[in-house]
């Protein structure tokens, strides 16, 4: 931890915001205007649009992530989380991952800690459900789906496989329709290794509280997501939610009852729920208030964006449409990184700052190999894709998204290979428990019973 009596820009968080926002500012600083430290309890940053493909095995896992003293050599990079902050001592408290917590300074301040998955007091979910928001999960159900496969292979007890095939994903947004749609199509490829395993005998089921799926690209788009996912075997209930999850016995509000090994939790997102303990205001979600210019309402040296951030949608409100927000997505938070890397060297300096404004440009999302939907906006023109160019569309944006060319390149080059090679279809399941099997040859011999002594023994020597 630097001792400098240079400023101090502390950026809490080390996602795509708080990455892009750090680099735009190290390239426009001068040297030794100041130091740029960043807190993130991971010290690598996850592009979580590829995490689909990286739970079906499309990616590899370690080209979805950056670390992030890699990509920020001339930046502190503390592994820890902030947990409060002072506002007028212009201290946080960092917990580090070992050790006391301890409180460090800062002149300004950039706050980008991202979502959390926003998930209700249903029984059994806690116990069962299965995230979608990093990397470690993301690999996770990957194993975990390929291990359900193995063990209905090997029993034969009808109950026990039935239990093993039956998938169920809540949530169908963008990150719902996208994992069921990559891990069905590694499931139905899988199954061609298994002797006693079909896609027929696998049941995948989507629910969502809303009355359509992938609302993202538009209601014509979105129904033809439906009708696809549909078409290849997956049962979609709308309108429905979860009751309850205990021990895998799945309840709907429809009444639809089944029991299942695999409960993929991906309803929404919401802000860090920390936020509230740093003194900032608040939007009616969770959000932190900005201004146009990314600074926090009622400050002149906290700047925040991104998924934790209420930003107000500039383009959208000179288009008429009243109290518009920038959606979460990736689009945005790239944008929005690099105009507020650039306002916080112009606070610094006493410069004006900038407004943030960007029109939508469209969405896409991949629903599988060669499948996918695309709306592009070019002005007020929206061209509408679906099927094999759609998910071209889908590779080619988030490509090109990813930080850094050596991720781009490494990501590039798995899609390449996957033209020509088959997909593994390995199950890792022991990473869950790595130390496992050695602890069972290591563990000590359980003591052997001390003998029995005979009763006429016994009463001789009483």
């Amino acid at each position: 931890m630097s001792t400098t009596e240079r400023p101090r820009i502390l950026v809490v968080g080390g996602g795509y915001v708080g990455l892009y926002a750090a680099r735009r500012i190290l390239k426009q600083m001068r040297y030794g205007e100041a130091t740029v430290t960043v807190v993130d309890p991971r010290s690598y940053m996850t592009y979580q649009p590829f995490l689909p493909e990286a739970a079906a095995g499309s990616i590899s896992p370690r080209h979805v992530v950056v670390p992030l003293r890699r990509v920020l050599p001339k930046a502190e990079v503390l592994t820890g989380r902030v947990t409060t902050i002072d506002q007028d001592r212009k201290v946080a408290t960092v917990a580090p991952l070992v050790g006391e917590a301890y409180e460090l300074p800062f002149d300004y301040l950039v706050i980008a800690m991202g979502a959390v998955s926003r998930t209700f007091p249903i029984p059994g979910l806690a116990e069962q459900g299965i995230g979608m928001k990093g990397i470690e999960e993301a690999i996770g159900l990957r194993n975990h789906v390929l291990e359900q496969l193995d063990k209905a292979d090997s029993t034969t007890d009808e109950e026990v496989r039935r239990k093993a095939l039956t998938f169920v994903f809540v949530g169908g947004g963008f990150a719902g329709a996208e994992t069921i749609g990559e891990v069905e199509d590694m499931a139905r490829d899988a199954a061609k290794y298994y002797s006693s395993v079909s896609r027929e005998d696998m049941r995948f089921i989507l629910v969502d509280a809303a009355d359509k799926i992938l609302p993202e690209v538009g209601p014509k788009l979105g129904q033809y997501g439906k009708e696809h996912l549909e078409s290849r075997g997956v049962e979609i209930y709308l309108s429905t939610s979860m009751d309850s999850c205990v021990d895998g016995h799945v309840v709907l509000k429809n009444g639809l009852e089944v029991d299942s090994n695999t409960i993929v939790w991906t309803a929404g997102v919401k802000p860090n729920p920390v936020l509230s303990r740093f003194g900032l205001p608040l939007g009616p979600r969770g959000h932190v208030d900005t201004q146009t210019t990314l600074q926090v309402q009622g400050t002149d040296y906290i700047w925040a964006a991104g998924d934790n951030a209420q930003v107000p949608d500039v383009a959208a409100r000179k288009a008429g449409v009243e109290n518009a927000w920038c959606p979460p997505n990736a689009q945005h938070a790239l944008r929005q990184a690099k105009i507020l890397g650039d306002n916080v060297i112009s606070g610094m300096r006493g410069f004006p700052q900038k407004e943030y404004a960007h029109a939508n440009k469209g969405a896409v999302a991949g629903l599988g190999l060669h499948k996918g939907v695309a709306m592009i906006v070019m002005g007020k023109m929206k061209i509408k894709l679906k099927g094999r160019l759609a998910w071209y569309m889908h590779r080619g944006y988030h490509g090109m998204a990813m930080p850094t060319w050596n991720r781009k390149i490494r990501v590039f080059a798995d899609w390449t290979l996957g033209m020509f090679l088959k997909r593994e279809v390995v199950s890792l399941g022991a990473m869950e428990t790595p130390r496992e099997e050695f602890y069972e040859a290591a563990k000590p011999a359980p003591a052997a019973p001390a003998p029995a002594v005979k009763t006429e023994e016994k009463a001789k020597a009483s």
